[in-house]
């Protein structure tokens, strides 16, 4: 098995096991954030080997969720491989994601360059939360929040460069 797939492999079995620990716990996503002060869409991040669980937040999870053992903890504490199965995007409710975006990507961007100014919206400084709401038609919406800072695109001028590779005018010996 080569390395990407058996770091795959390794994810899904705890994957697994953490969400064993969460069936057991009987609280839903929504249940833990509340208990945790996290919003639940980091808590099934954090869940999924998606997120890195921090110090801080590790005590409040385990009292969440008490069947997480040291071991889970500790590997929910180490740095995640980001990453997705390409057939994901096959999943009914991620397609329609997808689309959503696509959809409406250039009006959001447009918006966002008008109000802001060049540049996006960060998804490592980023929030997010999926919520259940009554709408005026009497039946249940899901409103989906991106909480992102806003990150301008610069203008990349030599003087700024800190690298080893500094922009310097070529030597009378090198011409």
């Amino acid at each position: 098995m080569e390395n990407g797939n058996a770091r795959e492999g390794d994810r899904v079995a705890v994957v697994k096991r953490i969400m064993a620990a969460k069936a057991s716990s009987g609280k839903s996503y929504g249940e833990i954030a509340a208990e945790t002060g996290l919003t639940n869409v980091y808590v099934a991040q954090l869940l999924r080997r998606q997120a890195q669980l921090k110090p801080d937040t590790a005590v409040a999870l385990r009292q969440a969720i008490p069947d997480l053992s040291d071991e889970l903890i500790d590997l929910m504490m180490s740095p995640p491989f980001r990453s997705y199965h390409p057939n994901i995007i096959q999943e009914p409710a991620i397609y329609r994601l997808n689309e959503a975006v696509m959809h409406f990507g250039e009006s959001i961007k447009e918006i966002i360059n008008e109000d802001f100014g060049d540049g996006i919206m960060s998804a490592i400084d980023f929030y997010c939360s999926v919520d259940k709401v009554q709408g005026v038609d009497g039946n249940n919406r899901v409103v989906i929040t991106f909480d992102g800072k806003y990150l301008p695109y610069s203008e990349q001028r030599s003087q700024h460069m800190v690298s080893k590779l500094r922009h310097q005018a070529p030597s009378t010996s090198e011409q």
